[in-house]
């Protein structure tokens, strides 16, 4: 008798631990079904993304000075693309092919739009304030994660402001030119601001010290802003 009372409750706490176990794999897999849903949504409009930025990249050189926004006329795309595939990448990882490819394509449009600032520089007269950000998501790179944090919010602050951010590591001719031509080390992070190499961290302060123009910038935006508000005061 006690030999059935046990089998029975041997049974009942396996049914008990397939009915947990098979419903925790249909909840992970709808999770799993609505992540990569998600991710081939945010990759379709990465494609977008791309399709736009090549167009726009073809308009703006055709463009005359007077027709173009030398402030933010060619970095909302790239901005956009850089926050889907940071998404992508915290979502699939790093070594993800898919990520990489696309990572790939982003680095080659940083690079496009580069040349593009130079030649408008060339032609227009215009003096860009961009900053080269090579990081490491490998490991190895302590402050990276909290040096794009600074960017990033450098970025929102100064529409003006032209980050390219480049993995260090990334297997890509452009890329590796890159380093070459701006002499970048493996000392992580790295910026690059008007052509010199600072290597380590650097907050929002430091770089406002080394880019005295963004404080200027921020003066201004202060300024017109107080303007507005005494005007809508008045009225």
């Amino acid at each position: 008798m006690r030999a059935k009372i046990e089998t029975k409750k041997y049974v009942f706490a396996f049914i008990i631990a397939a009915i947990v176990f098979f419903g925790a794999l249909g909840v992970s897999n709808r999770f799993s079904e609505k992540r990569i849903a998600e991710i081939k949504t945010v990759e379709d409009k990465i494609s977008l993304d791309i399709l736009s930025s090549e167009t726009q990249f073809a308009l703006l050189k055709e463009s005359s000075c007077r027709a173009i926004d030398h402030g933010t006329a060619f970095s909302e795309e790239l901005g956009s693309l850089a926050a889907k595939l940071s998404y992508m990448e915290d979502n699939l990882g790093n070594n993800n092919p898919n990520v990489i490819s696309l990572k790939k394509y982003y680095s080659l449009l940083q690079i496009k739009d580069y040349l593009l600032v130079a030649q408008i520089k060339e032609k227009c007269g215009t003096k860009p304030i961009t900053v080269i950000y090579f990081y490491s998501n490998n490991g190895d790179c302590d402050d990276c994660k909290k040096e794009g944090y600074v960017l990033t919010k450098l970025r929102e602050e100064y529409p003006e402001l032209r980050i390219y951010s480049f993995d260090y590591n990334l297997d890509l001719s452009a890329v590796k030119t890159m380093k070459s031509i701006q002499g970048v080390q493996n000392k992580l992070p790295a910026l690059v601001i008007w052509d010199e190499p600072y290597y380590g961290f650097k907050s929002a302060e430091d770089v406002e010290k080394i880019i005295p123009q963004l404080k200027r910038l921020r003066a201004v935006r202060e300024k017109a802003e107080a303007a507005k508000s005494a005007t809508s005061t008045k009225k």
